[in-house]
């Protein structure tokens, strides 16, 4: 199973594999914005990736169609419940505190939050 850690740039790359659902390398270095890595460089990042049980890949000639092996939302999720449990003493409360408190969610956004809950 995949290890919950990425570093930026394979969260970045993950981000358009989510978007695509499957692409070769091309298809994943045009959705960068100016000015774009090198080649080899998101080359080394799916590897990566590929060891660390994110992604996978179809050989098609000699080109890999990637593809990702965490959905976006069991991502967010994982990374959620890492972050409410190594900075917010495993506390959802204080994590959404620390939200209204550094204005990152205002009282109508947690009003809001809390209705949808009670559905």
């Amino acid at each position: 199973m995949c290890r919950l850690q990425l570093t930026k740039a394979e969260e970045q790359v993950m981000q358009y594999l989510w978007e695509i659902e499957k692409g070769f390398l091309k298809d994943i270095l045009e959705l960068f914005p100016e000015p774009k890595p090198h080649t080899n460089t998101v080359s080394t990042i799916l590897k990566v990736l590929k060891e660390k049980d994110f992604v996978d890949y179809e050989v098609h000639g000699r080109q890999h169609q990637y593809f990702p092996l965490i959905s976006k939302e069991r991502y967010s999720g994982k990374s959620m419940k890492s972050l409410v449990k190594n900075y917010f003493e495993g506390s959802y409360k204080n994590a959404v505190s620390f939200l209204v408190e550094k204005n990152e969610m205002s009282v109508e956004d947690l009003e809001m939050l809390l209705n949808e809950l009670k559905k």
